[in-house]
C-alpha cells in the first residue's frame, strides 16, 4: 500500500479488548478515510490517523534530543522513579520501558493494578479456568452474561465470538446456544437472552455461593435454597461447555464491580468443571493493557506493581501507581503511552512527569517533558495482546511520528550512560 493512499487489510484494532484483526483501513492523501468492519468504537479509535508530532519542555517546543537528555537527567536524579505503562503502545515499547525501570531501580506498573487487580490476585490464589475467544466460539453451548451486555462496550463480541457465529461444535450458532442474562442491579445482560435472572447488587456474592453449593449437591441455610441459584444451576448442569462472561473493568460510566466478584466467579468456574467443561472469561479494555501484564510477567515474573529498589524485582500489589503518585512516594514519573481517563488515570501529584507516547504534548495534567509518538496499530507495527491473552501482530497503515519503542530505547541508553557517568 502507498503511504498516501490505498487499502491495508487485516489491521488490528485496539479500540477495545476484542482486538478485531479483520479491519481494512482505507487511506487517502495520508489520512484514514475508512476503517471497514470496525464498530463505532473502532472507527473512533482509528479516527483519521492524525496525531501531533512534537517535543516540549515546560510547555515550550524543543528538539527531541533536548527532551530526551532532560528526561534522562530528571529520572537519574530522582530519589524514586515510577515507570507507568499506559495505552496504545506495542509490547516492544513496553519491554523497553521495563528495562528503564530496572536500570533506575524504580517501580513499574500499568493500568491493571487499579482496574483488575482483584481478578489477577484471585487467579494467582486459586487458578482461573479460562478459554480463548476462539474456543468459546467453537465449543460453548451455554453463555452466561453476568451483569454485562457486551454490545455497549465491546460491540463486535457477540458477532465475532459468541453467541451469534457458528462454531466447530456449535454449527447452528445462536440457535444452538442457550444465552442467560444475569442482571445485577441496574447492570443488565443482553436483551435477547433465553433466560433472565435478576439479582440485587447487595446479594450477588451470596447467590454465587448458593450456586456453588447447589452445584456441589450441598444445602446451606437459606442461600442454597435460593430459586435463582437453583434455576441457573439447572441450566449450567445441562450444558456441554458453559462460559460465564463478566466485565472485569466496567469503566467510570458503569457501576463498579464488587470487590469479591472476580474471586467468587473464579471459584464458581472451578466448581463447574467438576461435572462439565466451563470457563470464566473477563471482558477487558483495549490499548494493549494485557500486553503490559504479559511483558511484565515475562521480564520480572509479576504482572503488575513491580519494585526494583533492591536491585531485583519484588511484587508489591498493594502499591499501585496512582497510590504511589498520590502519596508522594515517587518524585519522578515516566508515562509511556496514552494515559487513560477514569479508572487507571494517574493523579496530578507533585512528581515531575515525563510523557512519551501518542498525543503526549496535549496530555493533562501538562507534563514537564512530552514527546509525541505514533499509535501502535495505526502508525507502528509490533505485537499486542487480545483480552484472552492471545498475541496478535499489528500492521501500521500510516506513517507517523517517531516510533515509541525507538524513543524509549534511546531514553534508556541515555539513562544508562548518565548512571554510569555518576557511578
Amino acid at each position: 500500500m502507498s503511504e498516501t493512499s490505498g487499502v491495508m487489510e487485516h489491521v488490528t484494532c485496539l479500540g477495545c479488548g476484542c482486538a478485531c484483526d479483520d479491519i481494512a483501513v482505507a487511506v487517502r492523501d495520508g489520512y484514514i478515510v475508512e476503517a471497514r468492519h470496525a464498530c463505532p468504537l473502532g472507527a473512533a479509535w482509528f479516527g483519521d490517523g492524525r496525531v501531533p508530532a512534537e517535543a516540549r519542555m515546560d510547555g515550550a517546543p524543543c528538539t527531541m534530543d533536548a527532551a530526551l537528555d532532560a528526561a534522562a537527567a530528571t529520572l537519574t536524579s530522582a530519589r524514586r522513579a515510577l515507570v507507568y505503562l499506559a495505552l496504545d503502545i506495542s509490547c516492544e515499547t513496553q519491554r523497553a520501558a521495563v528495562a528503564i525501570a530496572d536500570v533506575l531501580q524504580g517501580c513499574v506498573d500499568g493500568v491493571s493494578s487499579s482496574t483488575v487487580a482483584g481478578g489477577i490476585l484471585a487467579a494467582q490464589r486459586r487458578g482461573r479456568v479460562g478459554a480463548t475467544l476462539g474456543e468459546i466460539r467453537n465449543r460453548a453451548d451455554c453463555i452466561v452474561f453476568w451483569g454485562t451486555d457486551p454490545a455497549t462496550r465491546y460491540p463486535r463480541y457477540t458477532s465475532r465470538y459468541a453467541p451469534d457465529p457458528a462454531g466447530l461444535f456449535v454449527p447452528n450458532g445462536r440457535r444452538g446456544r442457550v444465552v442467560v442474562a444475569v442482571d445485577i442491579g441496574a447492570s443488565r445482560g443482553p436483551a435477547d437472552a433465553d433466560t433472565r435472572l435478576a439479582i440485587a447488587a447487595d446479594v450477588e456474592l451470596d447467590v454465587i455461593a448458593a450456586l456453588r453449593a447447589t452445584l456441589a449437591g450441598h444445602s446451606a441455610a437459606g442461600g442454597a435454597r435460593d430459586p435463582r441459584a437453583a434455576e441457573l444451576a439447572r441450566v449450567l448442569a445441562a450444558a456441554h461447555y458453559a462460559v460465564i462472561v463478566y466485565d472485569a473493568e466496567p469503566g467510570a460510566a458503569q457501576p463498579a464491580s464488587p470487590l469479591g466478584r472476580s474471586e467468587a466467579l473464579t471459584a464458581l468456574g472451578q466448581q463447574l468443571n467438576a461435572t462439565i467443561r466451563a470457563a470464566i472469561t473477563p471482558l477487558r479494555g483495549g490499548g494493549n493493557r494485557l500486553g503490559a501484564e504479559a511483558v511484565l510477567a515475562w521480564q520480572t515474573g509479576f504482572p503488575m506493581t513491580v519494585d526494583f529498589s533492591r536491585g531485583y524485582p519484588r511484587y508489591r500489589p498493594d502499591d499501585n501507581a496512582p497510590d504511589l503518585v498520590r502519596s508522594g512516594a515517587v518524585d519522578a514519573v515516566l508515562v509511556i503511552g496514552a494515559a487513560p481517563a477514569g479508572d487507571g488515570a494517574l493523579p496530578a501529584g507533585d512528581a515531575r512527569r515525563i510523557v512519551i507516547g501518542p498525543r503526549a504534548s496535549s496530555a493533562l495534567p501538562a507534563p514537564h517533558i512530552a514527546i509525541d509518538t505514533g499509535v501502535a496499530g495505526i502508525h507502528e507495527s509490533g505485537l499486542a495482546f487480545r483480552m484472552d491473552d492471545i498475541p496478535l501482530a499489528l500492521r501500521a497503515p500510516l506513517p507517523g511520528p517517531p516510533v515509541a519503542a525507538d524513543v524509549v530505547r534511546s531514553l534508556g541508553a541515555r539513562v544508562r550512560a548518565q548512571r554510569t557517568a555518576h557511578a
